[in-house]
């Protein structure tokens, strides 16, 4: 059983492609740059649920991880550098802003026992596994 995302964005890698070459200027590079919507990776251990979410640049003080009706909500925000006069750019690519991603907790999921880190820019959040969940050896009775 696995974590849902819970998100109106497509992941589809075309649909990313053609967004991203059908809005590639290089006549243009004072554009301003597009929201920042940090990656995200979920998998599943025997013993918990292990989400990692790639935050450079992001202060914990910027970071509010909630468990609301088991959904799991990580949201933040990445400030952008203060622009002074006489600067200008050749090309302007980071991404600034806030974000929000919400995750539905499958049943097994304990919701009560989630530990969380932010370490070299990367986010690791551990969700253990209800003990009825985890996997248990079965001994062999002699008749």
């Amino acid at each position: 059983m696995t974590l849902a995302l819970r998100t109106g964005k497509s992941r589809d890698p075309f649909t990313a492609m053609a967004r991203e070459l059908l809005s590639w200027d290089p006549l243009f590079a004072g554009r301003p740059a597009s929201a920042f919507s940090p990656a995200f990776e979920v998998k599943e251990t025997t013993e918990a649920f292990v989400v990692r979410a790639d935050l450079p640049g992001v202060a914990e003080t910027d970071l509010d991880i909630a468990v609301h009706n088991n959904v799991l909500t990580v949201s933040g925000s990445r400030q952008s550098e203060e622009r002074k006069d006489g600067e200008s750019y050749a090309l302007y690519e980071r991404q600034f802003g806030s974000f929000s991603r919400s995750f539905s907790l499958p049943d097994l999921a304990d919701g009560e026992k989630i530990t969380a880190q932010l370490a070299h820019g990367v986010l690791t959040l551990t969700i253990m596994k209800k003990a009825a969940a985890q996997p248990r050896k079965i001994a062999l009775q002699k008749p």
